[in-house]
């Protein structure tokens, strides 16, 4: 059974920074894609960013310069380290992993069948 558990989130001041790690059980990080999403309540689930096995990688526009989606084969963890952050950025983020492919975007929800619970991220202005 796979499984994906997020940490790392919490309350920072705008201008702070957190690194989010996903935890995961029963897929190997590396083997496909992965990715990282953040909602809002009553709002969809956005593509944050996103890597392939070929190494290949994706950010949302505004993330760019910001946020480094990373991952660690021997720990079996995916990361995202977020720099400068504002309000905007108050969400909360679910990680996700899915079988290679090219045909779909890393920033779409589709491409990935294994999904998190989600962290907390608030940042105040």
């Amino acid at each position: 059974q796979v499984q994906l558990v997020e940490s790392g989130g919490g309350s920072v001041q705008s201008g702070g920074s957190l690194k989010l790690v996903c935890t995961i059980n029963g897929y190997t990080t590396g083997r496909g894609v992965m990715g990282w999403f953040r909602q809002v309540v009553g709002q969809e689930r956005e593509g944050v960013a996103g890597f392939r096995v070929d190494g290949s990688t994706a950010y949302a526009d505004s993330v760019k310069g910001r946020f480094h989606i990373s991952h660690d084969n021997a720990k079996n963890s995916l990361y995202l380290e977020m720099l400068n952050l504002s309000p905007e950025d108050t969400a909360t983020y679910y990680c996700a992993a899915g079988p290679f492919t090219w045909q779909t975007s890393l920033l779409l929800p589709a491409t990935y069948n294994y999904w998190g619970q989600g962290t907390q991220v608030t940042v105040s202005s």
